[in-house]
């Protein structure tokens, strides 16, 4: 059998071009015709590899998901998911003033770079070189790309659990940590809204009479807060707070929006009957909470474990001594795909720094080992 993936000839230049391609075209999670104009772009590349094309129509205002299936796939046995998200956390006009599409000797700026068009990117190349060396993957190959990750893939999760237990192997494009490491353990996450609505009053001549919802939430911010325990892996994090209506008016509304973390599925779950039953500190006020766990744990295990010392045996051979970080708190479609008991590697995109922020960036050098990486993987693994 020959080795395609071990000799042919990977163009640092192709995948530089074809990641600024990617990044070029905006996508903020919230704006689904930006988000949308990207999925037209991966649909246009899934056709030159032949790829069977399968648009969902988005819902409750999210941009299309797109899978993209080897043909005969759909038909044959469990085979490799790869999953990734094309969405950013930036918004429109980021590659021109926030974070301008350049480089700067190995380093690659622009909005969505490193989280995670560049990994998005390298798998789909990889697929593509493979079928031009006149190789072909042992297992058959799905791509499934998400329009909302960042925003926990509320519309898309039942459709990657779905390809999840269709699954031999879960790849996912999310980018490297750590100084290129792959991820094969995260904590879960929870989100939750909590709406307070209390009696409005002149705050000169009638504040008496009045009932702050503000205040009301203060007293729940510190509670809430109060439960972080880092021995434990827990986080609570008070992110956003709006409310009041002016100055001079007891405000009579009050929104506070939290973020949970947690390795152990069971401390996510009590925490979540916690505070879905909290109730006001005053009694006339209304208080109202809705959310819940977004996504559970991704846990180490041998067969994570196994999938892992693969791609690290692959790698080596053309000098990428990949290694795993530590558990981290980010969350990704991994954890749900972990969850349905399919081998997940994770943080197989590229190396860089800076996620969600302005000066996020991939480093070049990094594309064309993991590219490689991919290739191996599509080519080896069965």
């Amino acid at each position: 059998m020959i080795d395609i993936a071990a000799s042919a000839d990977l163009s640092t230049e192709d995948l530089v071009q074809g990641v600024m391609d990617w990044i070029s075209i905006e996508s903020p999670s919230l704006d689904a015709d930006a988000v949308n104009r990207m999925v037209d772009h991966v649909e246009s590349e899934f056709a030159v590899v032949g790829l069977e094309i399968e648009r969902t129509p988005g819902e409750d205002g999210w941009g299309d998901l797109i899978r993209g299936r080897a043909p005969g796939s759909a038909r044959a046995n469990k085979g490799i998911l790869v999953v990734s998200h094309i969405d950013t956390v930036h918004p429109i006009g980021t590659k021109e003033s926030g974070n301008p599409i350049r480089i700067e000797g190995d380093n690659l700026f622009g909005p969505g770079t490193y989280d995670m068009k560049a990994g998005a990117y390298i798998a789909y190349y990889a697929y593509k070189r493979l079928l031009e060396e006149g190789g072909e993957p042992i297992l058959p190959v799905t791509f499934m790309y998400i329009p909302e990750e960042e925003r926990g893939s509320p519309y898309s999760r039942k459709y990657i659990a779905e390809e999840a237990r269709k699954a031999k192997y879960v790849l996912v494009t999310e980018p490297a940590r750590d100084g290129g490491k792959v991820v094969i353990e995260r904590k879960g996450s929870a989100r939750y809204k909590i709406a307070a609505e209390g009696r409005p009053a002149h705050s000169g001549s009638k504040h008496e009479y009045g009932r702050s919802a503000i205040k009301e939430i203060a007293k729940h911010i510190c509670e809430i807060e109060s439960w972080t325990d880092y021995d434990r892996g827990i986080t609570f994090n008070a992110g956003l707070v709006s409310g009041g209506t002016g100055v001079n008016v007891v405000p009579q509304h009050c929104l506070l929006e939290v973020d949970n973390r947690f390795e152990r599925l069971e401390d996510g779950q009590k925490f979540e009957e916690r505070i879905l039953g909290l109730e006001p500190y005053d009694p006339d006020l209304q208080l109202t909470v809705t959310g819940s766990i977004m996504r559970p744990p991704m846990n180490i295990n041998n067969a994570i474990l196994d999938l892992f010392q693969k791609a690290r045996v692959f790698s080596m051979e053309h000098g990428l001594d990949l290694q795993y970080t530590s558990r981290t708190g980010g969350g990704s479609d991994g954890n749900l795909t972990a969850a349905e008991g399919v081998p997940t590697l994770d943080g197989l995109g590229a190396d860089g720094y800076g996620a969600h922020q302005l000066d996020e960036h991939i480093y070049i050098s990094s594309l064309e080992p993991r590219a490689r990486t991919w290739m191996k993987l599509f080519e080896r693994l069965d």
